[in-house]
């Protein structure tokens, strides 16, 4: 039995009406070849009872079956990974990360990301400690024990970690140096903000250090105080300074690809395991 809930994402519910290898389960109900199911297993866009499949598995009569049978693809293509990398040593690696890419796997693409590929070009398992979004471009960290990344993350709570953006704007800079606003706590994107304060709602605060005017555009240097999901983007497009490419929140569409002129340009902070500071640039 298959549900048309989430067709049109190409997600396709299903209650096994069988037994046997899901491979042969999904080939029987999906208008699908044996290397296009094949190829979604390998992706991790398949779930067996909410839990995510990556082998050709067992599957018995009555359970549930979710397929992303249309998978978002970020195909490394040409790109030399090895060449993204800033700084590296044994506790953490920095990665000038490409725009278009995720940081990491989402829920029906677990192969195609940065930390897949840079787990590749460095040869060791490496662990997320923060998030750029995808169009955006710039400096991340990776842990590579689990010890790095809990003590990083605390740093990040704390707001010990100094976050610099450089962002391309259309239209005048705000006339504040300081935003701040509060951002609706929904997971849907674009995200929603307010300069009134909801309940439930997030503190975003963001400084501009600099303002730049250029010809054609108008260049923000931007110090991050807190680390909300499209911070920036939400309060520059609600302050009518969208970012260059910036669709999503009231900028003209340039590009096919998913890129803006939004850039993480430095990191600092101290080294929570050794104590040694760290600031990296590009």
């Amino acid at each position: 039995m298959q549900s048309e809930r989430g067709f049109e994402y190409g997600v396709k519910h299903i209650i096994s009406p069988i037994s046997g290898p899901v491979r042969d389960v999904l080939l029987s109900i999906l208008q699908l070849s044996p290397d296009e199911i094949e190829f979604l297993i390998h992706l991790g866009a398949v779930y067996l009872n909410h839990s995510r499949i990556l082998e050709n598995v067992s599957v018995s009569s009555g359970d549930y079956l979710r397929v992303h049978t249309k998978p978002r693809r970020f195909p490394k293509g040409n790109v030399d990974f090895t060449k993204c990398i800033v700084f590296e040593n044994e506790h953490f690696v920095v990665v000038n990360k490409p725009s278009g890419i995720p940081v990491h796997g989402s829920v029906d693409n677990i192969r195609e990301n940065l930390q897949s590929y840079m787990e590749e070009a460095v040869g060791v398992k490496l662990y997320v400690t923060h998030r750029l979004d995808v169009p955006t471009n710039g400096l991340i960290v990776y842990a590579k024990t689990v010890e790095f990344q809990t003590a990083f993350n605390k740093l990040l709570i704390a707001r010990e970690i100094k976050k610099i953006y450089r962002a391309k704007i259309e239209g005048a800079a705000p006339a504040a140096n300081i935003l701040k606003h509060y951002m609706e706590p929904s997971p849907r994107a674009p995200k929603t903000v307010s300069h009134e304060p909801k309940e439930k709602w997030q503190e975003c605060v963001l400084e501009i250090l600099e303002v730049t005017k250029q010809d054609s555009h108008t260049e923000l240097r931007i110090h991050l105080h807190t680390g909300r999901t499209h911070q920036i983007r939400a309060q520059l497009g609600y302050e009518k300074s969208p970012i260059i490419g910036d669709h999503a929140y009231g900028a003209e569409k340039r590009w096919s690809e998913e890129r803006i002129e939004l850039t993480a340009c430095e990191i600092e902070f101290s080294n929570p395991l050794t104590g040694e500071n760290h600031l990296f640039k590009i």
